[in-house]
């Protein structure tokens, strides 16, 4: 095994370091100078060394990294100046796809992704976001599962009718807030995001496979129609980076990283992004590199994330930047300024005269510092430069070693089924004649001799959610027997 990822070629061979991978990483530049092409030589260059690689696929076209190349004259070319011979090559793929449409579904609950994430995915104020985790602790103190959407909205139905009770033991619970949360769960799942909640969910030692001979499987999510909802795109990505910090181990500096991430469209993670979520982002990144992930940023301008974030990036690739504004020119200074200065060329003058397919790079040497920045001709990649077929792409499907694991949604029993099925006995109960048992006719007689025995005290005076839920029901059939009947049914239920 290479001891690293071979990137290009300036005066020398540029490589990105295995042992410094996962000290995470930019590819920056404007639209159209390469960063895709970078993306996927890393990409595959990482998978040969035995490192899986799960990417968004944004254009359309990285998954060409599932079929071999087909080198050209200009390819060839260059290899040659880097004394490289192509050989053609696929790199093992597995593809995924929210919407389950070019790839396997990845779902999550409810639960796992948290208020604080779904708040930020439906575009929640403070307020809403306060309301939003009083429901989540509401359900979390009943026992109540919260996995898909029905669940929440079911939860959410709870707190809109028991604001009053609520508000007193987590803090005041508006109706009118607890509708706005419902409008916007409204328009996710139009969106199509309403399928992302829900079992399956996600494991994650799928997403950190290697084939029989020892390559990493590169995960590609397709995000060509992801990207139209920015919000549930990055509020995915950054679930994702969460869950890896969360779960796994510490493990230092690896020879190699356990798995390599790259966030291609970075900028909408850290756009209009609340303090506490920029937080929560530091922390990760900061933090994943010693759980073996290095965090790849794959964006137009540096300056598109915010510094805390920025400096824990060790290595860089920067493909040109055009300076006509002066927000753009800033950029530019910013860019060129993050670098070490290499004492051969101005960096700011070179970002802006790059070529299609050069870059300046800087990357970790063994001590863990900054390399001088050289400019570089970017290696041309030995996959397939460009966008497989829906036959290609179903004919690796077919051989996926996840086939089967994802494709069937399961419903098991949570809250909205358990809520369900109570309201349903109550509505039966409420149908029975009054006075009569439940099973039909008369209640049975209290043995001879002794007097009915006096109902217990009740133990409290709060509602469960299935008595409230329940009694919401009810409230919306408007009869007032039924009211009468649920008073004695719900007291029935808390003597229990």
């Amino acid at each position: 095994m290479s001891d690293g990822v071979l990137i290009g070629f300036s005066d020398h061979l540029e490589n990105l370091l295995l042992n410094r991978a996962n000290r995470h990483g930019l590819v920056a530049g404007a639209t159209g100078t390469g960063k895709t092409v970078t993306l996927q030589v890393l990409a595959q260059g990482l998978s040969d060394a035995g490192v899986p690689v799960f990417a968004a696929d944004v254009k359309g076209d990285l998954c060409g990294v599932a079929e071999p190349g087909t080198p050209n004259a200009k390819f060839e070319e260059r290899a040659k100046l880097m004394g490289l011979t192509l050989n053609p090559q696929a790199a093992p793929t597995v593809f995924w796809d929210l919407f389950g449409q070019q790839g396997h579904p990845i779902r999550a609950t409810v639960s796992e992704m948290g208020p604080l994430l779904i708040s930020r995915m439906l575009d929640l104020n403070d307020v809403q976001e306060g309301v939003l985790t009083v429901v989540f602790r509401a359900a979390d103190d009943e026992g109540l599962l919260l996995l898909d959407l029905k669940d929440l909205q079911a939860a959410l139905s709870f707190a809109s009718e028991n604001a009053k009770e609520l508000g007193a033991k987590y803090g005041n619970v508006s109706p009118a807030t607890v509708a706005t949360i419902q409008r916007k769960l409204l328009v996710l799942e139009d969106q199509g995001g309403g399928g992302f909640f829900g079992e399956p969910a996600l494991q994650l030692s799928d997403i950190m496979r290697t084939d029989g001979s020892g390559r990493g499987f590169v995960n590609i999510l397709a995000a060509d129609k992801l990207i139209a909802s920015p919000r549930l795109y990055a509020t995915f990505l950054l679930w994702l980076m969460s869950e890896l910090f969360e779960e796994l181990p510490e493990v230092g500096d690896p020879e190699k990283p356990r798995l390599a991430f790259f966030f291609d469209e970075a900028h909408l993670l850290f756009r209009d992004a609340p303090k506490p979520l920029l937080e929560k982002v530091e922390q990760v990144v900061r933090l994943i590199r010693s759980k073996g992930v290095g965090v790849y940023f794959v964006t137009q301008n540096p300056a598109d994330i915010p510094e805390t974030v920025l400096g824990q990036l060790g290595n860089r690739i920067q493909h040109a930047l055009r300076a006509y504004t002066p927000t753009e020119q800033k950029g530019l200074k910013a860019a060129s300024n993050s670098f070490r200065a290499n004492p051969a060329f101005d960096t700011a003058e070179a970002i802006q005269a790059l070529g299609v397919g050069e870059a300046l790079v800087s990357v970790l040497d063994e001590k863990g510092a900054p390399t001088v920045v050289q400019r570089t001709l970017i290696r041309p990649p030995v996959s397939r430069l460009g966008p497989i077929t829906p036959a290609e792409r179903a004919a690796i499907m077919a051989q996926s070693p996840v086939r089967g694991l994802y494709d069937t949604v399961k419903d098991r029993e949570s809250a909205y089924e358990l809520l369900k099925a109570r309201a349903a006995s109550a509505a039966e109960a409420a149908q029975a004649p009054a006075g009569g048992s439940p099973w039909g006719g008369q209640p049975a007689p209290a043995p001879r001799g002794r007097a009915p025995a006096a109902p217990r005290p009740r133990a409290s005076n709060r509602q469960s959610m299935g008595e409230a839920f329940t009694k919401s029901l009810l409230r919306q059939a408007g009869s007032t027997i039924a009211r009468e009947l649920m008073r004695g049914i719900l007291g029935g239920m808390k003597k229990r």
